[in-house]
């Protein structure tokens, strides 16, 4: 079955989903970074860790104020991964998959009864360890080699941040596979 690779990035007020708050979702397509979702969500509660609230740029206030409802960001994902996927299956890529991963999931499941990224997804840094041979130490993003970074920028916006892996991942996807059409 055909494949779509989709970069995802979130931004949350805490390390675990449901008892923080999954703030943004940015996302694009690999291969094709101008396909782009993003979203900002309202917290569905008050807890958040001041260094992730930092990260986020905005107050728990501002995305009560600005987000919109889970519910309705998450229909809008749905529909747009179903869009760009087309009649492809759509495939979760994160850089550090695990957090970015169980957000989407937690909230999929809880608004919706489903996610369609299905179980799992493909997480940039264990690529880049199987690809290199490196210790899990050196797949942070600061020790990566250049020739595997894209143009964007990481400026801790969902969807920035969802753009630059993508093109890091697409980057990774042809040193391994030269041939392969993503």
């Amino acid at each position: 079955m055909k494949e779509t690779y989709v970069s995802v990035d979130v931004e949350a007020s805490g390390p675990i989903p449901g008892a923080y708050s999954l703030l943004s979702i940015g996302a694009c397509v690999v291969g094709n970074t101008g396909e782009t979702f993003y979203a900002e969500i309202q917290p569905i509660n008050d807890a958040y860790v001041p260094e992730a609230i930092e990260v986020a740029g905005k107050s728990m206030e501002e995305f009560a104020l600005s987000g919109q409802t889970p519910e309705s960001v998450m229909k809008s994902f749905r529909s747009w991964l179903t869009t760009v996927s087309d009649e492809a299956s759509p495939v979760f890529v994160g850089f550090n998959a695990a957090f970015d991963w169980s957000f989407i999931n937690w909230y999929f499941h809880t608004y919706l009864g489903e996610n369609p990224f299905g179980v799992g997804g493909i997480d940039i840094k264990s690529f880049y360890m199987g690809m290199s041979g490196c210790s899990w130490e050196d797949t942070r993003s600061s020790h990566i080699p250049d020739k595997f970074k894209g143009r964007s920028p990481h400026t801790h916006n969902a969807l920035d941040d969802a753009k630059e892996q993508a093109e890091m991942f697409e980057l990774m996807l042809k040193a391994v596979s030269p041939a392969k059409q993503i």
